[in-house]
């Protein structure tokens, strides 16, 4: 018996849900974020995070962690990529700059030895020579044990370039919180309403007094690995804590793309600009200090600029 199509017998297909994926991961590793419309920024907190507006986004597949050591040397042993802290800077880029200044190097986080106000970070974030990717507390150090530990020291030509050899893009500002925030629309933090629901620690953060006194009772005093922390609802692991995290949009206030009238589809940050929006906040937020362990946090980074605490994820559009 010649079986029918549902058109022939008159049935109409089940409409797609524009919310779920169409096709497999992409890449190994990928987990699917669902489009959908949320609350982005927040008005009770950082200036810079006001005024909170609505938005949408579409679906899309983001890496389920950030990009590892082991993964970064995989694009650097295929490609022999040298990231921009492995660079000697070039003095046309840098006028006026000390020639002692002008050697490969990156920002290091080193806790003062005294207290100090939390006026000036150069008391804490030390220009060191020889820091990169491959030494990522200094010359003297290495990888050893740190595989699957997120990638820092890395700015953003070196993860624009890894993005595009791996076939993948940087998210957006809007995904990234879209993405960050699992579904929970208006919560504080990406787990809920508060920072340590009952005694549990859920992100790699500084715990004791900014910058004098760490008492790691999360386990962690510098990066964490993969999977010390649980996931967020999407099954994202490190969306907040760890490392900040790089994202594609040029950084702007919120008033220059927040409309009260209607929600915002697919935004984008300014058309240029010299610092991008990072995202997350690292293990070096603390409650009396960068308290930007929260989806809808953001601060401005030079894209020239890398620390040891600024790493990355990648997306993939459908």
């Amino acid at each position: 018996m010649t079986q029918l199509t549902n058109l022939e017998i008159g049935l109409k297909p089940a409409p797609v849900d524009p919310t779920l994926p169409t096709s497999s991961p992409p890449a190994e590793g990928m987990v699917w974020v669902p489009g959908g419309e949320f609350t982005m920024g927040a008005d009770d907190q950082y200036p810079e995070e006001a005024p909170a507006h609505r938005v949408a986004v579409d679906g899309f597949w983001m890496d389920r962690f950030p990009v590892t050591n082991a993964a970064f040397a995989q694009f650097v042993d295929a490609t022999g990529y040298v990231t921009l802290a492995e660079r000697t800077p070039d003095p046309a880029d840098y006028p006026g700059a000390r020639p002692e200044l002008l050697v490969p190097a990156s920002a290091v986080f080193r806790m003062p030895r005294r207290g100090t106000p939390l006026r000036d970070i150069y008391d804490w974030w030390i220009h060191t020579p020889g820091a990169s990717w491959r030494h990522p507390r200094g010359p003297q150090t290495s990888l050893k044990g740190l595989d699957s530990h997120p990638v820092v020291h890395v700015a953003w030509p070196d993860v624009e370039a890894y993005a595009e050899w791996a076939g993948k893009a940087l998210p957006t500002e809007a995904e990234w919180e879209r993405a960050a925030r699992g579904g929970l629309d208006g919560a504080e933090f990406a787990w809920g309403a508060e920072l340590e629901p009952g005694g549990r620690h859920m992100a790699n953060v500084w715990q004791g007094e900014f910058p004098v006194q760490n008492r790691g009772l999360d386990g962690f005093e510098h990066t964490s690995p993969m999977r010390a922390f649980p996931p967020n609802a999407y099954g994202l692991f490190d969306m907040i804590g760890n490392v900040w995290e790089w994202t594609a949009d040029w950084y702007q206030d919120h008033a220059a793309i927040a409309h009260a009238c209607c929600t915002v589809d697919n935004p984008r940050g300014a058309h240029d600009g010299e610092r991008k929006v990072m995202k997350g906040g690292s293990h070096l937020c603390a409650p009396n200090h960068c308290r930007r362990y929260r989806p809808a946090a953001r601060m401005p980074q030079a894209v020239d600029t890398s620390t040891s605490h600024l790493g990355f994820r990648c997306v993939v559009r459908t």
